[in-house]
């Protein structure tokens, strides 16, 4: 697991990433939004918490956070200079856990970071690594998908594609929407007809008949929708 790293301020990054890393923290480090989205796109699964700077060169760390939000439920911090601090009301009504300013003590940081960790840990200490979806079992720390214990394996974008309904259980997605959050490897939107290729080789290895699936259901009219 690792924490998402992202901030413009070469120097600052640097220090940041060194002070985490020593800390025992895997990192994932990004100068720009547009780095962070292809990131969150395809790693979302890897990822135990985001440091996001407010301000960058090519977006903000607002999008991000929302990104993030409305596709997983891991923790965010922004990272603020002092002159932002009031707007850093609008980052926590998105969902944010916390928010720092600049400049601040590393230590200070680290304790934060590990205080907010724990209190995600305390919430959910168990359906964040596993989620269940009848007989197969998706192993979030590891990446992994079984069904009824032997391994399933997934390219990226069907693991993406799967996690997006693991964190929407019971709700319906539209295509457009399943669209707007699946990025391919090369960070290309997916098309419409790509997606129904990806639905097909999902059901198709995850479900006991492909042609009447139960796992991924097809809302007619509406879209598809995984669980009750």
């Amino acid at each position: 697991m690792a924490i998402l790293l992202v901030e413009d301020d070469k120097t600052i990054a640097a220090g940041l990433e060194y002070s985490l890393q020593q800390d025992q923290f895997t990192t994932i480090l990004c100068y720009d939004a547009e780095s962070a989205k292809h990131v969150l796109a395809n790693e979302l699964h890897h990822i135990q918490l985001c440091l996001f700077d407010l301000s960058l060169p090519d977006g903000s760390g607002y999008e991000l956070c929302q990104l993030v939000k409305e596709q997983s439920d891991i923790p965010v911090i922004f990272l603020t200079a002092m002159d932002e601090e009031v707007n850093v009301v609008m980052g926590l009504d998105m969902g944010a856990d916390d928010y720092i300013t600049k400049p601040f003590r590393v230590r200070e940081l680290l304790s934060r970071i590990k205080s907010v960790l724990r209190r995600y840990q305390k919430q959910v200490p168990q359906a964040r690594s596993v989620i269940e979806l009848g007989d197969v079992r998706i192993h979030t720390l590891e990446g992994k998908v079984y069904k009824r214990g032997t391994e399933v394996l997934l390219t990226a974008l069907e693991y993406r594609l799967l996690m997006i309904f693991a964190n929407h259980i019971g709700h319906v997605l539209s295509r457009q929407q399943l669209l707007e959050q699946i990025w391919d490897v090369a960070g290309d939107f997916v098309n419409d007809n790509t997606l129904t290729v990806y639905i097909k080789r999902l059901r198709e290895k995850l479900e006991d008949d492909p042609q009447q699936p139960h796992l991924i259901k097809t809302v007619r009219g509406l879209g598809y929708k995984v669980g009750e």
